[in-house]
């Protein structure tokens, strides 16, 4: 009852009346409970304890058991598939009837295409001949719209770096546009190497030395690290963090650009093979990540515009696509092929490892002697803890690891400078003379002696030696890409080589065994030991009943 004054009715109810509520609520819900436990439905599943271990026969019931629920599965997907094919009989009459309605050309429908036409069409899009002609045709654009070219040089193989045929090509192209040489990496490199390619490249064109950062984040991500910087006092240490050589190059743009008296910006244009740092340097110049870049090659793809400051703006392009006629080494420093699954990589670590001495290898990856790279891989997988289901090593991944090493900006290796360095076929002294004027040449060289100065350079020692094969030749036509070559099965002459070697040792092995019983053979001090393998253990029976000596012991003395 609502009280005068009150806006709702009160809730309160006698006890009596809530005391019946009550008791016909447990009376309602014991009844519910009744009928549930007649009908079975709140009662518990029982779990199923399976078959003992102590039950007899417990595979085979185990056995049966499964052939039963494969049996059972097999059934309902048979009432499946016949409940479709009704369905398809049922809507093929329903349409059959109605066909008459509709006219012919509304009748007539494409043919959804097989599974082998869409894995064709999928290969052909993933053809990597198309992206190398885009790779070339990006490259032209860069050449055609820059005013000066920069070809980025990797400083541990600076001449396998260079390409003859895009400088002949910059040297002919209209627009009277120079060329550079830059020399990044130079903390991977020994320091008398750095200085001496430096003098050897000077001959030809001007020639920067450069340590591009490796470790460049997002803008706020690096202005969050600077806070934290100057709040708690801790400076950044790290190899790939600090650059060197960009004030100089830097200042030495801005003053060819002031005595050019051009309008705009001077237009920059980085070319390189793939992963020489040509992302790397302008992320470095920028001071934020603006490219992307990273240890696997081919990351840049296209052509791309980023100002630098008021008077310059760097150009990027994708990488240099290598001729198929250069060596395997040179391939798989510079080439896309391992990425593009053209070429194993294990036959790209093979044509490494023959470049390099094995002593330098075997201190740089701390493994012992081995034979081949087969071997190595094993020996380097097992290093590195790359093992398989059954303790099988990852020789595969262990491939790719070493060749990141080698293209990547972590290990150190250097080529030899020529004694006596001569000018290139497609270069004179005028056009050198040429390419020289408007730079200036006196603070480039100052600034590179401040560069050197600064780095922290590797020794001699810890630095692995590589035999250099010369100018990598490249493609800028793409008249002139050629047809890759099927994927050759990896490692295949190699092991026939290994097999061979095997059973030549098996086969002395067991001449040596049957010329033990004829006459033993004393060793002389010239004689080399024979080299022992490994891999296959050579069975020896002992026989000690045809040995007699007056030391033999007789097992048949029975001592009480």
């Amino acid at each position: 009852m609502k009280r005068p004054g009150l806006k709702k009715a009160s809730k309160r109810v006698t006890c009596s009346k809530r005391y019946k509520i009550q008791k016909k609520v447990r009376e309602h819900n014991k009844k519910l409970r009744k009928d549930a436990k007649k009908k079975g439905v709140g009662k518990k599943p029982k779990k199923d304890i399976g078959v003992p271990n102590k039950a007899p026969f417990k595979e085979d019931i185990l056995r049966e058991a499964e052939q039963r629920r494969l049996k059972l599965e097999e059934d309902k997907e048979k009432k499946k598939l016949a409940k479709q094919q009704e369905r398809a009989k049922k809507r093929k009459s329903e349409t059959s009837t109605s066909t008459d309605a509709v006219p012919k050309e509304k009748k007539a429908r494409k043919e959804l295409p097989s599974q082998e036409d869409l894995v064709k069409q999928m290969v052909k899009q993933s053809d990597p001949r198309n992206s190398k002609k885009s790779l070339c045709s990006e490259l032209k654009k860069v050449i055609d719209a820059s005013d000066v070219l920069v070809e980025v040089l990797d400083a541990r193989d600076p001449i396998g770096s260079r390409c003859p045929q895009l400088e002949d090509a910059v040297l002919k192209s209209n627009g009277n546009k120079k060329l550079l040489f830059l020399l990044n990496k130079i903390d991977l490199v020994p320091k008398e190497n750095v200085e001496k390619w430096l003098q050897c490249l000077q001959l030809e064109f001007p020639a920067v030395a450069f340590k591009a950062s490796t470790q460049l984040q997002d803008k706020t991500v690096q202005d969050k690290k600077s806070r934290f910087a100057t709040l708690n006092g801790v400076v950044d240490q790290t190899k790939g963090v600090q650059c060197y050589g960009s004030s100089g190059f830097l200042q030495l743009l801005a003053d060819y650009a002031n005595t050019t008296e051009r309008e705009g910006s001077l237009k920059v244009g980085l070319v390189g093979f793939p992963n020489v740092g040509k992302s790397s340097l302008i992320n470095s110049l920028k001071g934020i990540r603006a490219c992307n870049a990273g240890v696997q090659r081919g990351i840049t793809r296209c052509f791309q515009d980023v100002h630098i400051s008021k008077n310059v703006k760097m150009i990027d392009s994708p990488g240099i696509v290598a001729a198929q006629s250069n060596p395997k080494a040179a391939m798989a420093l510079r080439s896309l092929q391992v990425e593009d699954k053209q070429e194993n990589v294990l036959e790209a670590v093979r044509a490494l490892l023959k470049q390099c001495n094995k002593q330098q290898i075997m201190l740089q990856y701390n493994v012992p002697d081995f034979r081949n790279s087969l071997e190595f891989l094993t020996l380097f997988a097992k290093k590195r803890g790359f093992l398989q289901k059954g303790g099988v090593p990852n020789t595969e991944l262990a491939a790719t690891t070493f060749l990141n090493d080698w293209t990547g900006a972590k290990l150190s290796y250097h080529c030899k400078v020529p004694e006596n360095p001569g000018l290139p076929t497609y270069l004179s002294e005028d056009i050198v003379t040429k390419m020289r004027k408007g730079w200036n040449l006196n603070r480039l060289k100052r600034d590179n002696t401040e560069t050197i100065q600064s780095v922290k350079f590797p020794n001699q020692a810890s630095s692995i030696v590589l035999l250099s094969k010369g100018f990598t030749a490249g493609v800028l036509n793409e008249s002139d890409l050629v047809e890759d070559k099927p994927v050759i099965e990896p490692m295949e002459k190699e092991m026939e080589d290994d097999c061979e070697i095997l059973k030549a040792e098996e086969v002395c092995d067991a001449d040596a065994v049957g010329e033990e019983t004829k006459e033993p053979q004393r060793e002389t001090p010239d004689t080399k030991p024979a080299t022992v393998r490994f891999q296959v253990p050579v069975p020896v029976n002992i026989d000690l009943s045809s040995v007699h000596t007056d030391d033999a012991y007789d097992f048949n003395t029975d001592f009480k």
